[in-house]
């Protein structure tokens, strides 16, 4: 399973601009915000089966990274 950040991309005409993942409209913050309401990625996946596993540890390892302030290139 990929966690690498190409899966989550910024596209200013996509959810103005907000990192998501795979250019689609599900924002990595919304991700985040079902993870920390309590809510498994397993339980994610089967109430969206349009996301993947790789795709909800690339929003973690997104956030991982903005937490110190890192600078990382991100698709477009």
């Amino acid at each position: 399973m990929s966690t690498k950040l190409e899966r989550i991309t910024i596209d200013p005409s996509i959810c103005h601009g907000k990192p998501v993942v795979r250019g689609m409209r599900w924002p990595v913050e919304v991700i985040l915000d079902m993870l920390g309401g309590g809510m498994t990625s397993e339980q994610i996946i089967e109430d969206h089966p349009e996301l993947e596993m790789g795709e909800i540890l690339a929003c973690l390892n997104f956030a991982r990274l903005s937490v110190p302030g890192e600078a990382y290139p991100l698709a477009s």
